[in-house]
């Protein structure tokens, strides 16, 4: 345990010591005490690129960045609740914020079933961005992310700060399973094997591109199989809490990669930094699918450029045909929910 404690002072040490410090930004948590708040605000304490930190949530906020600002790390954490125009002093001076606010799912839920409420609190959120800090890059974890990142962008359209480079819905727990699953599979390493998954972020809409990683060795039972499990890996972490919740711990150790990566294309300036994740995009407006999650290059901006599909399998095509009108659904269901609640 002594081994482990000097091993983790020694790596926030090396992290100290690089230049990020130099060019650091305020990234604001909206939902920050909760399941995936609390987890994602201390893996994001760690990244020195990250000036200030500044929590919001209904409850506990001071207490979890009371608790947070006590690590050695340079980042000043700030915690605020709604009284005292809270919300908009977490704003304030955001260059990122990240919304993993929201109801969990739970046994027998769907991540649609969070619509109505989720969709209002996303909604609310997102108006104060476009009031407080309408340059910021805004990343949305709350569920249907397929529906709530559509109802950001109306929002900003709304008040005339809408910027499809600057708003994100994070999809990178469907890759952090796949490799992880397909790791399993294959017994290769995790880190290493490198699965791209596009479409959207819940069930069918979830298209994982096996025939794009070279040397996999997958029969059609496991192609089948690895594909269910990473369209509703969500499902086994529901059942196993047994009501308690969904995938926090996950979604906030993909959240925080995904905020990291956008940190190195903004702060500190870093080239070549591709993930995926669910933008504005001329992928399939053909199909009249205006969102969509594909790999996406990082830059000083946000989006710098997006990718195609590539070539796809028989099986992935047959996915890809699946996924469309659903994510349709999804999409004009969080346009209808922002233009009804004007």
């Amino acid at each position: 345990m002594l081994f482990a404690t000097r091993t983790l002072a020694a790596a926030s040490a090396r992290a100290f010591s690089t230049s990020a410090a130099q060019n650091a930004a305020k990234v604001a948590v909206l939902g920050a005490a909760g399941g995936i708040g609390q987890p994602l605000s201390l893996l994001l304490k760690a990244n020195p690129a990250i000036s200030h930190l500044s929590l919001y949530d209904l409850f506990n906020t001071p207490g979890v960045a009371a608790d947070l600002s006590h690590i050695n790390t340079p980042a000043k954490v700030t915690g605020f609740l709604p009284d005292n125009e809270g919300l908009k002093q977490t704003l304030e001076g955001a260059q990122i914020v990240v919304i993993p606010a929201g109801v969990p799912r739970k046994p027998g839920m769907s991540r649609d079933d969070l619509f109505n409420t989720n969709a209002g609190i996303v909604r609310d959120l997102a108006t104060a961005c476009a009031q407080y800090c309408p340059k910021a890059h805004v990343l949305v974890i709350a569920n249907p992310v397929n529906s709530t990142v559509p109802i950001v962008a109306e929002v900003f359209k709304k008040h005339n700060v809408f910027d499809p480079r600057r708003v994100f819905g994070v999809t990178t727990l469907d890759v952090v399973r796949a490799s992880r699953f397909v790791s399993e599979n294959q017994d290769t390493n995790p880190a290493d094997t490198n699965i791209t998954v596009v479409g959207g972020h819940s069930g069918v809409t979830i298209i994982p591109l096996f025939s794009q990683t070279p040397g996999l060795k997958l029969n059609e039972s496991d192609l089948k199989a690895l594909t269910h499990r990473i369209q509703y890996g969500g499902d086994e972490v529901v059942k196993a809490k047994n009501g308690g919740g969904s995938a926090t711990l996950s979604m906030a150790y993909a959240g925080a990669r995904f905020t990291n990566s956008l940190l190195d294309a903004t702060v500190n300036g870093k080239k070549g930094i591709i993930e995926p994740t669910y933008v504005k995009s001329d992928v399939l407006a053909k199909e009249g699918v205006e969102y969509f999650s594909t790999k996406v290059e990082l830059g000083p901006n946000g989006v710098e450029k997006i990718h195609g599909l590539g070539e796809l399998s028989a099986h992935e095509q047959a996915l890809l045909k699946e996924a469309i009108p659903e994510l349709k659904k999804n999409i004009q269901k969080g346009y209808d929910f922002a233009h009804k609640t004007e």
